[in-house]
């Protein structure tokens, strides 16, 4: 982890992708004044489980696995992040500690807001406090419908919609089929929710079925109607 000291608030593009997009006058200064931003090293943790927050961190670009390790001690990611995104706010708001770890999966700039700085930012600012409110009800929803999924849906259409659910996060690169995200074997078990060696035989089936095709650590769609109907999906 290096300091990087040359982000300013007002200019930064990430900021039109998050819930600071209408801060400004005092309270962008105030955020932008007393911030640190740092650049993490594909591999590095930003935060780690059992640690009380400082502050709530905003991802000025990369890309970011939060993640929990169970009793067992099987890693399971539990959300991917991106530029424009925030994390640890809902330990800073409760006040306890991270239930959690915040992982690099590529190099990234984030930036830390001093949790004082962020009360204040939010008791003035009533659209901030109902983003956050916003936010973590989709968490809700999310977590909700996790549960049902790993209970309910067997690991081929679990398989399946983690890729969708990848290409819905980070999109796509410019052939619009593969994905915008470089994700071991293992991380991407860590996200359906299975054994590393499950996660490859079904990749694999996917493969022989001409649903994807597997470069490496990438993955390009090559029929994607199928996919769907592979993970399926009700509206």
């Amino acid at each position: 982890m290096k300091s990087n000291k040359h982000l300013n608030c007002e200019h930064c593009e990430s900021r039109y992708k998050s819930i600071f997009c209408d801060l400004k006058g005092e309270q962008l200064d105030a955020v932008n004044n007393n911030k640190g931003c740092n650049i993490y090293k594909k591999g590095q943790t930003i935060f780690s489980e059992g640690y009380f927050p400082l502050g709530l961190f905003c991802i000025n670009s990369g890309k970011i696995k939060i993640a929990q390790v169970g009793d067992t001690g099987r890693e399971q990611i539990i959300r991917l992040t991106k530029e424009g995104d925030i994390m640890g706010y809902r330990a800073l708001l409760s006040g306890e500690k991270y239930s959690v770890s915040a992982i690099a999966l590529e190099d990234c700039s984030v930036c830390l807001i001093p949790k004082e700085v962020f009360f204040k930012v939010i008791e003035s600012e009533t659209s901030l406090s109902m983003q956050i409110m916003k936010l973590l009800s989709l968490d809700l929803g999310k977590a909700e419908h996790k549960i049902t999924e790993l209970a309910q849906k067997p690991v081929r259409e679990r398989m399946a919609e983690a890729i969708l659910f990848l290409k819905e996060t980070y999109g796509t690169e410019s052939d619009g089929k593969t994905l915008s995200a470089s994700l071991s074997r293992e991380d991407i078990a860590n996200i359906v929710g299975t054994a590393t060696e499950t996660a490859i035989r079904i990749l694999s089936e996917f493969k022989s079925d001409m649903i994807v095709e597997l470069q490496t650590k990438k993955i390009k769609i090559l029929d994607y109607p199928k996919l769907v109907k592979t993970a399926n999906i009700h509206d």
